[in-house]
């Protein structure tokens, strides 16, 4: 059985694998968030898909409407720090 401090070292190690920008400002006193919490992306695409239904709206475009509301919905998914994750197991291909 391993000890604590080898548990330790295991968890440190999976964590400077997954996310080494994370890792390395932990270990310089100067905190991150982690990767799941950074929604940079998410509140571009939300943006845009919003920018893309008013602009529908505004014009009377039902296509540009549709295609507004497609992206904003897509990217309201992006918010979610779960979205990798499936029954309790990590999916690698949406890392």
């Amino acid at each position: 059985m391993p000890t604590y401090d080898e548990r330790l070292r295991d968890l440190e190690e999976q964590l400077r694998h997954d996310d080494p920008g994370f890792a390395e400002a932990m270990s310089d006193g100067t905190p991150r968030s982690p990767r799941e919490y950074r929604r940079r992306n998410a509140w571009l695409w939300l943006a845009v898909g919003l920018a893309a239904l008013g602009m529908g709206i505004a014009m009377g475009h039902g296509l540009l409407i549709a295609a507004g509301l497609v992206v904003a919905g897509a990217a309201a998914h992006l918010f979610d720090p779960q979205r990798g994750r499936l029954h309790g197991r990590d999916i690698s291909s949406t890392r």
